[in-house]
């Protein structure tokens, strides 16, 4: 194997047009709300007890008196988008970043949550769009997929297989939970995309780890159902005793996985310089942090703005992350993600020169967004 370095060469988000705040839902559902401690989101985010049991618990603590569990925002597909239109837009927003045409990409890794395609992926949907003449894979690990294909690809190009890959992901959480079911009130929809290509000497991926995560099957499983307009359609419900496997087990995630990555990277986790963890939850940015011991403004956390947007949330992090000056070029970064019934996995990388679409902005931590 050639010993490239090898990492992220550019990045881009898109997200769908539709911002949709609590209020909608306080108009729209006004009983739902009303009894929102009945429903499924705080069974999933609740105590079993009266005091927490333990430090997942102790973080969430501040928010079990909002129905809507630190969610403040969330962008939902409109009419005429999918997730399809959201990753042609992200993939070539990344393609001109980097100043590659069509032409430079060897391989395109497509990771799609919530697809429009049951059986297929969009990998040759999306190739098709964008005009490209590369192979092109789907690629599965729930809410770890970017990561992983992260993982994948970089190996390839390390080992010389390809040069330029394409890394695209989606999470279209819309198609996949009926808006009548409160654990819709906390996700959103929305695209990412990353050039993944030889970098400058001592950049790029350093290490990784990744462990399955199977004690937490039984946490969601997927049902057909009649949505709203009383058509059948595929819809994801939670399991039962589901709060307590999440609770049970992220600590162990957290610790096996970003302490495996440094071990892999030879570096301490006192040495990094910023922390990107997956926000599937308002709290989870701080929890990781307290697990790992460290100070919580070497994290950044845009659940508030986006909600939970599974694969895509890393990549959301590490963009605003980058943009807004947390990063720097030449820092080590870690980056955790964790996707329930498939993996959890961290990757250490000594940031390069990533360049960033200029489609989303934001300023520190206000956080002021425009969309293209």
């Amino acid at each position: 194997m050639k010993n490239y370095p090898v990492g992220i060469r550019s990045l881009a988000l898109s997200f769908p047009s539709n911002i949709c705040t609590n209020d909608y839902y306080r108009q729209k559902y006004p009983d739902l709300v009303a009894q929102s401690e009945q429903k499924s989101l705080a069974r999933l985010f609740s105590l079993d007890e009266s005091t927490p049991s333990n430090e997942f618990d102790q973080e969430m603590m501040p928010y079990l008196s909002d129905p809507f569990r630190g969610a403040v925002e969330r962008r939902i597909l409109a009419p005429g988008e999918s997730s399809l239109t959201l990753e042609c837009r992200a993939a070539q927003d990344a393609l001109d970043a980097a100043n590659f045409s069509v032409e430079d990409i060897d391989l395109a890794i497509v990771t799609s949550f919530g697809t429009e395609e049951i059986v297929a992926g969009n990998a040759a949907f999306l190739v098709n769009q964008l005009g490209l003449r590369c192979a092109a894979w789907n690629l599965n690990s729930m809410c770890s997929s970017a990561m992983v294909a992260l993982q994948t690809a970089s190996t390839l190009v390390q080992a010389g297989e390809y040069r330029n890959i394409l890394v695209v992901t989606s999470c279209a959480y819309s198609r996949l939970l009926d808006e009548r079911d409160t654990i819709s009130w906390i996700t959103g929809d929305g695209a990412g995309a990353i050039v993944i290509s030889k970098l400058k000497a001592n950049q790029g991926i350093l290490g990784s780890k990744t462990v399955h995560s199977a004690e937490t099957c039984s946490t969601f499983h997927t049902e057909i159902a009649e949505d709203s307009q009383g058509n059948l359609r595929l819809f994801m419900k939670t399991g039962k005793g589901a709060n307590r496997v999440i609770s049970n087990t992220s600590a162990d995630f957290v610790l096996r996985c970003c302490q495996g990555a440094a071990a892999a990277a030879n570096v301490t986790i006192a040495q990094i310089d910023f922390f990107i963890f997956n926000t599937p939850t308002a709290w989870f940015a701080k929890f990781s942090a307290r697990i790992l011991g460290i100070n919580p403004e070497r994290t950044i956390n845009l659940y508030p703005q986006y909600g939970n947007i599974g694969p895509v949330l890393p990549l959301a992090n590490m963009y605003h992350a980058a943009r807004s000056g947390k990063i720097h070029e030449n820092d080590l970064v870690l980056v955790y993600s964790f996707g329930a019934s498939a993996n959890a996995t961290a990757t250490v990388m000594r940031w390069g020169d990533v360049a960033l679409s200029p489609t989303t902005s934001c300023q520190e931590f206000g956080i002021e967004m425009t969309f293209a």
